[in-house]
């Protein structure tokens, strides 16, 4: 047997890996530490966990970015799966170059720009609509919804664009309407699409820090705020725990998406 020569694309990408996920493993191992110093061990201890869970602060900021990543992220789902669709499916129609264009904006422009340029539209609202709130948790929704959609878009249509149309042109030949075959056909072979969509523009909201720091309002300071003012005055290892928190559920969000479109393929083998 000839022994394997080294190969260098292997350890680039094991370097890679490396350098990716070794400070995580290392946050996790130290939200175990006893120390108050985060990067002096002194014994094991979950005490750092139970701080994490009586600081109401740091829960506030908690419940409001996952209210805001749901909301936002729910809303971004269903006008970017339309928007994917129309993109894929009506062809060519007046505006089309302005929607792609709308679609496409977001994803390249700098969050600074956005933020700011949302900023500018809710302040011209609230001074223009008298029963306009002010900023809040309904901006951040808002705001994280417009820039999410453009990602949920671009996996619908991606999705839609590698799809077989035989079953819904049979189902309409069968007298189903439109709405019917999106309803019973479409969206069932694109769910795992729309659901890959959903988990993206969840964590993009959760994780979004710039454009939230623009359009948030005093009483609506989300978790990543409140995290990135208070690491100014010093890592406390309470931020190490709630990273810890933070990547278990990232992990498990991801395991839910891999069953998700695991489960789709049976379905989708049986129904071509």
């Amino acid at each position: 047997m000839k022994p394997k020569r080294f190969s260098w694309p292997g350890a680039a990408l094991i370097a890679g890996l490396v350098f990716l996920y070794l400070p995580l493993v290392v946050v996790i191992v130290y939200s175990f530490n006893e120390s108050r110093l985060v990067t002096v061990w002194t014994g094991f201890s979950t005490r750092w966990y139970g701080e994490l869970m009586a600081d109401s602060q740091l829960l506030r900021a908690a419940g409001v970015s996952l209210t805001v990543a749901l909301l936002s992220a729910t809303i971004a789902t269903v006008l970017g799966t339309l928007a994917g669709f129309v993109l894929t499916r009506f062809g060519f129609f007046r505006g089309r170059a302005l929607l792609v264009g709308t679609i496409a904006a977001p994803l390249v422009m700098p969050e600074v720009i956005t933020g700011l340029s949302l900023l500018l539209v809710f302040v011209a609202l609230e001074q223009g609509f008298a029963w306009m709130p002010g900023r809040g948790i309904l901006t951040i929704v808002l705001a994280h919804a417009s820039l999410t959609m453009s990602y949920v878009a671009i996996v619908v249509q991606a999705r839609l664009a590698g799809m077989e149309r035989d079953i819904e042109e049979a189902a309409a030949d069968l007298g189903a309407t439109p709405a019917t075959v999106f309803r019973t056909i479409t969206l069932p072979l694109i769910f795992p699409a729309v659901a890959a969509g959903w988990l993206l523009a969840f964590v993009l909201s959760l994780d979004d820090l710039v454009i939230a720091s623009f359009v948030a309002g005093p009483q609506s300071t989300t978790l990543p705020m409140m995290v990135f003012s208070s690491i100014r005055l010093g890592v406390s290892p309470k931020i190490n725990a709630l990273a810890a928190i933070l990547v278990l559920l990232t992990a498990v969000l991801l395991v839910v998406a891999a069953r998700v479109q695991r489960g789709s393929k049976p379905a989708e083998s049986s129904a071509g």
